[in-house]
């Protein structure tokens, strides 16, 4: 009997389910250590919010994770190129809350 979660074709759904919502998750300028970071509850919506079942494991998120990472350092290096540029940073305070620093 063959298990499916450990098929072929079950890592190339899990490679492209990872390549959507990383692409999703960093035109919002979320980082994978910003991603990681999120409860798991945060990010099941994030992936409803890319039209993509949410991911079972946590294998795929930190594969998510590392997608962003290199996506990161690929625009660093190519600034002037049409894909280094984000299209909806403003919608990453929807999903990431900025640190509150005490009263003063």
């Amino acid at each position: 009997m063959t298990d499916y979660a450990h098929s072929d074709t079950a890592a190339k759904s899990r490679a492209e389910k990872a390549r959507r919502l990383a692409s999703y998750l960093w035109q919002r300028g979320i980082s994978g250590a910003e991603l990681l970071a999120l409860p798991a509850r945060t990010r099941r919506k994030l992936a409803r919010a890319a039209e993509t079942n949410p991911p079972s494991t946590d294998e795929t998120w930190a594969t998510v994770a590392e997608l962003l990472d290199e996506k990161d350092r690929w625009a660093a290096r190519n600034p002037d190129h049409p894909a280094a540029t984000r299209q909806h940073t403003d919608e990453k305070l929807l999903w990431v809350k900025p640190p509150i620093g005490p009263w003063s």
